[in-house]
């Protein structure tokens, strides 16, 4: 694991510096070409620190991993282009409310092989699969790295996991794959649908094995079809079947209007952080 990590810092010699050239704010540091020996293609990361961040040296932080990298911060990588998830700008308004507790959020921008990557099943007409090397480039790279670079807190409640849609199902999938590691878990308009919805079977299988429950927040828009509501509905139960605790240790919101897009996304990301990392 140390040949890894030494290997990891080397695809960007300038380190935090270099990321604030590509973004649009000086509070996100963008490191590109982010390279895995679990899968072939290369990311770019993108980093938010918390307000505050560089005036408190001794401070630590907790770490909140999102997929979708490029649709969270910048309208001008977002998938529709002007459209982003707001994230610096809601987390930014938490955390001065006192709503929030400062955490730092790593954006994982997603590669051209994203539905493989997003999927722990495989279909035969849209392939996909990959999720579990996924979840290593996570956990065994990624993860080890931003500690290497950023000062997070390493433990598992200060760890969350985040994403809509096909990451909204990895998300699940992950967080119950390293119920050790993730502690938080943001399953945004999840794509329960997949592969016949063996999600909903994993969540069966596995959540017996997860004695402390991960803090979860799951939510659908009521716009994104009747199917999609009813499946996120069924995903609930089964969770509160399952041991998670509404109000405690899941919170489930039908969002008045939302639709399946970042614009509905972003009005729903500070009451999920407002859950996942309360102020305590």
């Amino acid at each position: 694991m140390e040949l890894e990590l030494e290997k990891q810092t080397e695809f960007e010699p300038q380190g935090l510096m270099a990321g604030n050239l590509d973004t649009p704010h000086p509070r996100l540091r963008l490191h590109r070409g982010f390279h895995s020996s679990y899968l072939p293609n290369d990311r770019d990361v993108i980093v938010y620190l918390p307000p505050g961040y560089e005036q408190n040296p001794e401070r630590s932080y907790p770490v909140f991993y999102m997929h979708d990298g490029q649709n969270l911060f910048d309208p001008h990588t977002s998938f529709l282009e002007g459209r982003t998830w707001q994230v610096r700008e809601q987390a930014d308004a938490a955390i001065e409310a006192g709503e929030v507790e400062p955490l730092i959020i790593v954006g994982v921008y997603n590669t051209a092989a994203r539905i493989d990557e997003y999927t722990s099943e495989r279909d035969s007409q849209r392939g996909g699969g990959e999720a579990d090397k996924y979840g290593l480039l996570l956990t065994r790279e990624l993860m080890p790295w931003i500690a290497s670079q950023y000062r997070v807190r390493r433990d598992r409640e200060s760890t969350g996991l985040g994403g809509s849609s096909l990451g909204g199902l990895v998300t699940l999938y992950l967080g119950l794959k390293y119920p050790a590691i993730f502690g938080r878990l943001a399953v945004m308009s999840p794509s329960v649908w997949w592969a016949h919805k063996s999600i909903l079977s994993y969540v069966n299988e596995h959540s017996p094995q997860v004695w402390e429950k991960p803090r979860l927040w799951l939510d659908v828009g009521d716009h994104e079809g009747r199917k999609t509501l009813r499946d996120a509905e069924q995903l609930a139960r089964r969770l509160k079947v399952n041991g998670w605790i509404p109000g405690q240790t899941l919170t489930f919101e039908r969002a008045e209007g939302g639709t399946h897009d970042e614009t509905s996304w972003a009005a729903r990301v500070r009451p999920m952080l407002g859950f996942l990392f309360p102020v305590e």
